[in-house]
């Protein structure tokens, strides 16, 4: 199963996500090069609303077939950089199901799927990438949450550090800039009544453009190449994020770090050699 979709790269669009997340950074005009990540405010979810599970994700796409599972994560991703998408550029956005991966685990059966994703412009490929994502059973709220372990020594051997609290007024303008209907990001009774999480949990989508463009900053005029994501706990909203960076060779880790030096999500990102 395959989608193929076309998008201009509006410069109203990136700016909406700049002066809701990255207002430190210039305006973009056309012909300026789209950041790295930024690609993923485009091409928003368009599953109609009868083809959305209770949780508002969907369950029918036209790529995923229907899994008869409740619940859909973003679990991480890899994607490749080959070439700069530009402000005002036509992209065309190939999505296609990769491997499925039907597990039992210590809390129930899990689907694993990846999602292909293949952005072309000019008639030349752009970005490639591949996304986790993880359907799970019903949550029980009343079990005992994991007790994840803490790794103060990835704050204190970090390069730099930078600080951040998302809030839900942030969660609500990911949401609409992506069409993103998981009640998890924005229905708190939803999220503590039946995911059992403590609040709204931040997009792992969004997630894994904060880690990109916080290494950009500290790495500026670096040209990145590649993006390995992992996430590992829930980012939650209104609780402070800490974003550390640290870089051996041409490679960059960057993790969000809680007030308890709990790892929530990793980001191990490649750059192009320095000539």
């Amino acid at each position: 199963m395959t989608e193929v979709r076309t998008e201009r790269i509006r410069a109203s669009v990136v700016e909406a996500y700049r002066g809701s997340f990255a207002a430190a950074d210039p305006v973009l005009a056309d012909g300026d090069a789209l950041p790295a990540g930024w690609e993923g405010v485009f091409f928003p979810f368009d599953a109609a609303l009868a083809d959305l599970r209770a949780d508002g994700t969907p369950a029918r796409d036209g790529v995923i077939p229907e899994i008869d599972l409740p619940r859909r994560m973003y679990a991480g991703e890899t994607t490749e950089f080959l070439r700069p998408i530009r402000v005002g550029d036509e992209v065309t956005r190939t999505t296609a199901l990769g491997s499925v991966v039907d597990k039992n685990g210590s809390r129930g059966r899990l689907v694993f799927v990846d999602v292909e994703r293949e952005y072309t412009t000019g008639g030349e490929t752009a970005v490639r990438s591949v996304w986790h994502d993880v359907f799970l059973e019903a949550a029980d709220p009343e079990a005992p949450a994991r007790a994840p372990r803490p790794d103060p020594a990835v704050v204190a051997e970090a390069d730099w550090l930078e600080e951040l609290t998302p809030d839900a007024r942030q969660l609500f303008r990911f949401s609409a800039l992506t069409f993103n209907t998981h009640l998890i990001h924005y229905d708190r009774a939803w999220a503590r009544d039946v995911e059992g999480l403590p609040d709204l949990l931040v997009h792992g989508p969004l997630t894994r453009i904060l880690l990109m463009d916080a290494a950009r900053r500290h790495l500026a005029g670096r040209v990145p190449v590649r993006l390995d994501v992992r996430a590992t706990a829930p980012v939650l909203v209104d609780r402070p994020l800490r974003i550390v960076g640290r870089t051996i060779g041409d490679t960059t880790r960057v993790t969000a770090v809680d007030p308890d030096d709990i790892l929530l999500a990793t980001a191990d990102i490649d750059w192009e050699t320095a000539s």
